[in-house]
């Protein structure tokens, strides 16, 4: 029988993935999220979210699985042509080990994690007629990571056949491009289409360990993501469907 050249090397990403134990931070790559701020026709120019979401989310060699629950809590402003945001979040998790083999160092079969951190939004923006054109923005978000899954990354730094990233504290940063319309005659039922695009800032062991090998050209495109955002409002309640290495669902209020 022929083995097809697909097939040879879907074989030994599996078994390279399978021999390797990647690490990285809970929040890697996931702790920028949509910050709602007043449009341009909104009634008011200030208001205040409070929101609680789901993350769910694979590690880089599609070996385990984090799922989350996230409160966020932030105020923004919208003036002439610009709007800003700010806030503070809490993530609480686990990180579930999709290994089957509990005779491996160091088996677990799941490990809770915990992160507080803090946000700023920042756009520029024209308006036409129902619709606000936020055509450039900048996003970034500070974390700190805690719990069972931090400290056992910190365990395995030094110990052969682990790449791992111990950082607990995280910083990403961006920049953003959105579209926000209201039905028509309608200005309480507003959508929001956001696209970002940015990196997390720091030193990354697994890039000099696990990915040593990637070219520079490799090495930039793994180290910048990108993430989509779907945001829905009605009246004063409002929802957030975010895509990108992770699905992200949120609802909230304004107030």
């Amino acid at each position: 029988m022929k083995i097809q050249l697909p097939v040879i090397i879907l074989g030994a990403v599996l078994l390279l993935s399978s021999c390797s134990q990647v690490y990285t931070p809970a929040l890697y790559h996931q702790d920028i999220a949509y910050m709602p701020k007043p449009a341009s026709f909104d009634k008011e120019s200030t208001a205040n979210y409070v929101s609680a979401g789901l993350n769910m989310h694979s590690t880089s060699t599609y070996n385990d699985v984090l799922i989350s629950g996230q409160l966020n809590l932030s105020r923004a402003h919208t003036f002439q042509n610009f709007n800003v945001a700010y806030g503070a979040f809490g993530a609480i998790g686990d990180y579930q080990n999709g290994e089957d083999d509990k005779s491996k160092p160091n088996y677990f079969r799941s490990k809770y994690f915990g992160a507080v951190g803090g946000r700023f939004s920042a756009n520029f923006y024209v308006n036409s007629d129902r619709v606000d054109f936020r055509f450039i923005g900048v996003e970034a978000a500070y974390s700190h990571e805690f719990g069972d899954y931090a400290n056992f990354r910190q365990t395995l730094v030094n110990q052969p056949g682990y790449y791992v990233d111990p950082r607990t504290n995280l910083f990403s940063m961006g920049l953003t491009t959105e579209v926000l319309f209201h039905n028509q005659n309608n200005t309480d039922f507003q959508h929001g289409i956001r696209g970002y695009l940015g990196t997390t800032f720091g030193y990354n062991r697994v890039n000099d360990t696990f990915y040593a090998d990637d070219t520079a050209t490799e090495r930039m495109l793994r180290n910048i993501y990108p993430k989509a955002s779907y945001f829905i409002k009605f009246k004063d309640y409002f929802g957030t469907v975010e895509v990108g290495s992770a699905v992200f669902l949120r609802a909230g209020i304004k107030f």
